[in-house]
């Protein structure tokens, strides 16, 4: 099972908590929940019959170079303060970031009083390239430093850096993004979300796909939130967010530069947190950790046929819950990121 599907599961097996379903008869969940999900809709279409999107959220008409843009702005306040962890030094005592030195090297090495990539530039053997790393290091931008510990053999085993490593970079430009989609692969995106930290507070923008014409307009207004010293903080977006965009960038002749440094939050959730929680999905994180519980949210599998009837009925409702599941999500991804700083430090 996918780390999609995975998701989706865990959502439909909360519901069917909630509402006392029996879990052991997959065929029946199946159906009830589907059951569930039309009633949902259908409630939905008649509490926001004649009003629209601007009725409920805060909303407005956008311009970018390719057309008209439905932009939802949210605001809330966000303590995001990195606390200096002097990474520098840290990198400094991490052996292993060098070539030829391996596990079993580093420790023979200590072992001999050489703690520090600095104190190997008296080492007859690794002066030289000791002295050229650190050379290099003081000139390499964020995004080099992500690269380095994340292309480095013995990264699995050092992952914690690439969290400590975000006190080399300012709050502001990290990029908290998801996207909401018609199906897994060659099909619209129908929603972008961005949230960005701005002194005390988290904005999220999201564009919304009013209809198909509309596409390159949202992808547009995404990429005009990015510039070279942007980070993407996602959820599985580097297996699926980014590479979506990126497809649908082509597919519509849009020149997209998303190779930034890309700080996927599910891999350090398993690696940080997955001895004290049932599974790593982004919901049960929100819950088990945060405390925050969702109502009324629609697991992936039935947007598409929401925002079909929300095109077919020419009515907000079916749309609701998934702008507002999309600004929960990349806002969660602030405190996830937050809490992973001041848990590796």
């Amino acid at each position: 099972m996918t780390e999609y599907w995975k998701h989706e599961e865990d959502i439909r097996n909360s519901i069917l908590k909630q509402l006392n379903l029996p879990k052991n008869e997959k065929q029946e969940r199946k159906t009830l929940s589907s059951a569930y999900f039309q009633d949902l809709k259908e409630k939905l279409l008649i509490k926001y019959d004649n009003k629209s999107l601007s009725d409920v959220m805060n909303c407005k008409v956008c311009s970018t170079s390719c057309g008209d843009v439905l932009k939802i702005t949210n605001e809330e306040k966000m303590d995001f303060d990195i606390a200096d962890n002097d990474f520098k030094s840290q990198i400094n005592h991490n052996l292993k970031l060098l070539p030829r030195v391996g596990l079993k090297t580093e420790e023979n090495l200590k072992n001999k009083g050489y703690a520090t990539i600095e104190s190997l530039k008296g080492h007859d053997k690794y002066c030289d390239i000791a002295s050229k790393f650190l050379n290099e290091i003081d000139d390499m931008s964020f995004g080099e430093i992500v690269d380095l510990l994340d292309s480095n053999r013995y990264s699995k085993r050092c992952r914690d850096n690439l969290i400590k490593c975000i006190s080399l970079t300012e709050p502001e430009n990290f990029k908290f993004m998801d996207i909401e989609t018609k199906g897994l692969s060659n099909v619209p995106i129908i929603l972008i979300g961005v949230a960005e930290i701005k002194g005390s507070k988290i904005i999220s923008s999201q564009y919304f796909l009013r209809d198909y014409r509309e596409e390159p307009n949202i992808i547009e207004a995404y990429l005009s939130h990015l510039d070279e010293d942007s980070v993407h903080v996602t959820f599985n977006g580097k297996s699926f967010d980014v590479p979506f965009i990126k497809n649908r960038s082509l597919y519509n002749g849009i020149e997209a530069d998303l190779n930034l440094p890309h700080l996927d939050l599910m891999y350090f959730a398993k690696n940080l947190w997955k001895e004290n929680l049932p599974n790593c999905q982004l919901q049960t994180i929100e819950r088990e950790m945060f405390g925050i519980e969702r109502e009324g949210d629609v697991p992936g599998q039935y947007i598409p046929g929401y925002y079909d009837t929300y095109l077919m009925e020419n009515n907000i409702g079916p749309v609701v819950p998934i702008i507002e599941h999309n600004c929960q999500d990349i806002v969660s991804l602030a405190s996830f990121l937050k809490k992973m700083y001041e848990d590796v430090n």
